[in-house]
C-alpha cells in the first residue's frame, strides 16, 4: 500500500540556503567507503575535528553507531545492507537540509548502493572518498579479531572475506590509508572541500554576514 498518497511535504520558511549563509559554509555529504579496518571512522572523526575547529557545523555517522538505533532491526544480508544504506542516505539528506556537513563512514560495499546515495542526496552534495587500504593491512589492524572469526567461518557475510567489496572506480577522492599518515589524509579532504567551495579558505564563527 502506498502510504505517501495523502502525505504532503511542508516547505519551511527557513531554507537550507539561509542556514548555509548563517553557517558560512555549504552542506555536503562526505561518504567514506572502504574495508573494515581501512580507517574510515578514524578519518571521519579527524576531519570533523578539523572542520569543527574552523567553525563548521558537522556530524559523523558511523556504521556501528547507526546499527544501534536507526538500523538495529537489520542484519547483514545483501538486502538488509542495501536497506541500511538507503536509510542512512535519507537521514543524511535531512542533515544537508539543516546545513550540516555530514561525514558518513560506512563500508557500503556495493557500487549500486553508493550510487543510490548519490542519487538521493544529489550529486552536487556528495563526495565519495575511498579509504584504499590492502586487506592484509586491515587484518593486521583488526583489534576486535573479526577478520579471524570470519576466516574461521564464525561470522557470515563478512566483507572482504565471505562477501565482496566493490571498490569505487572513479571516487571523488582516493586516499591510501594503508600508508599515508592520518594528518596527510585529513589535509587532503579539507583541501578538496576548499577546492569545491564547500568551506571558504578561512572559516570562522559568524552571525550570518
Amino acid at each position: 500500500m502506498d502510504t505517501t498518497t495523502n502525505v504532503i511535504w511542508h516547505h519551511a520558511t527557513v531554507t537550507r540556503e539561509r542556514r548555509e549563509l548563517l553557517n558560512n559554509h555549504r552542506a555536503c555529504a562526505l561518504w567514506f567507503t572502504g574495508l573494515s579496518g581501512s580507517g574510515k571512522s578514524t578519518l571521519a572523526h579527524a576531519v570533523e575535528e578539523q572542520l569543527h575547529g574552523l567553525g563548521c557545523r558537522t556530524f559523523v555517522f558511523d556504521g556501528d553507531n547507526v546499527r544501534h538505533g536507526l538500523c538495529s532491526d537489520l542484519g547483514f544480508s545483501s538486502e538488509d545492507r542495501s536497506e541500511n544504506i538507503r536509510r542512512i542516505a535519507e537521514m543524511t539528506k535531512l542533515f544537508l537540509d539543516a546545513g550540516v556537513i555530514a561525514l558518513c563512514a560506512f563500508i557500503s560495499p556495493m557500487r549500486d548502493d553508493r550510487q543510490k546515495v548519490r542519487d538521493i542526496v544529489g550529486a552536487d552534495n556528495f563526495l565519495e572518498i575511498h579509504c584504499d587500504c590492502p586487506l592484509e593491512t586491515c587484518e593486521q589492524r583488526d583489534v576486535k579479531g573479526l577478520y579471524q572469526k570470519a576466516r574461521a567461518g564464525l561470522i557470515k557475510n563478512y566483507t572482504g572475506i565471505s562477501s565482496p567489496y566493490e571498490a569505487p572506480e572513479h571516487p571523488d577522492l582516493r586516499l591510501e590509508t594503508g600508508k599515508d599518515s592520518l594528518t596527510d589524509c585529513v589535509d587532503k579532504v579539507v583541501e578538496r572541500l576548499r577546492k569545491d567551495r564547500v568551506v571558504p579558505e578561512r572559516v570562522g564563527y559568524c552571525s550570518g554576514g
